[in-house]
């Protein structure tokens, strides 16, 4: 089978990785496929077929997909093989406010407090998102995305609150894909502004609350998409039979 062939066409095949680094390299593949939902929740993972676009053996790609799975991204299922686990909303709803408790306040501190360089920063970000909703490039958005928020944590120089949302971001990165539509670009372009404008404006109540009014916003269109489609989510029956289940405290 040619490369061009193979169902993950989409995997970058590695120039010549070391031993030690191979699995890295694999892990990391699978891990950006699967949080760009080039492979999509529940779907069947193909050992071999990795394998062979990747050119690597069998045991890397199983190292892999073991640490996959304790990042909440694969489930190993004895005798059946591997699958990309489905999203769990219980745990979007969690992790979303422990970003919204951490990164409200982490704008408050840096607008009383930053360096001469993070203001410059948000606003090439910003402009550089602008681009982006005039084009309609998700994918470049969503980096963009991410980085605005990275410029805020890393000013503060505290590396392990910067952690604590590191380990919540793989699974919220695939929830948030789901709801990329050319709207959602818009209304976060502009979320984002009004953060910046509190920043610049020196005022830390109103960089804070625009925070939380952001995350609040993504968490509505995601329960409100999560209620729509939820066979796309693990606990989907749930919300199904239970609307009060995907309750996020607001405010």
């Amino acid at each position: 089978m040619k490369p061009s062939e193979s169902p993950y066409h989409f995997l970058s095949v590695p120039a010549t990785p070391t031993r030690g680094n191979v699995t890295v390299f694999v892990t990391d593949a699978l891990r950006q496929a699967i949080v760009t939902l080039d492979i999509e929740p529940g779907e069947v993972l193909d050992k071999g077929a990795i394998c062979e676009r990747l050119g690597v053996s069998r045991f890397p790609v199983s190292e892999a997909l073991a640490r996959l799975q304790t990042e909440g991204l694969v489930d190993i299922l004895p005798q059946r093989g591997s699958i990309v686990s489905l999203v769990k909303i219980a745990d979007v709803l969690e992790y979303m406010l422990i970003r919204k408790a951490l990164e409200a306040e982490a704008v408050r501190v840096v607008t009383d407090n930053h360096s001469d360089e993070l203001i410059e920063a948000l606003q090439r970000s910003v402009s550089y998102q602008k681009a982006a909703v005039e084009i309609d490039d998700q994918n470049g958005f969503h980096e963009r995305d991410l980085e605005f928020h990275d410029f805020i944590f890393g000013d503060m120089r505290f590396a392990k609150v910067k952690g604590v949302i590191e380990q919540t971001r793989a699974n919220l990165d695939r929830a948030r894909r789901l709801i990329l539509t050319p709207r959602r670009l818009s209304v976060t372009l502009a979320e984002h502004q009004a953060i910046l404008d509190g920043i610049i404006a020196g005022d830390a109540p109103r960089a804070s609350a625009a925070m939380r009014s952001h995350i609040d916003s993504v968490m509505a269109e995601l329960i409100e998409f999560a209620s729509a489609h939820s066979e796309l989510f693990a606990d989907g029956a749930m919300l199904r039979e239970d609307p009060a289940y995907a309750t996020f405290p607001f405010g």
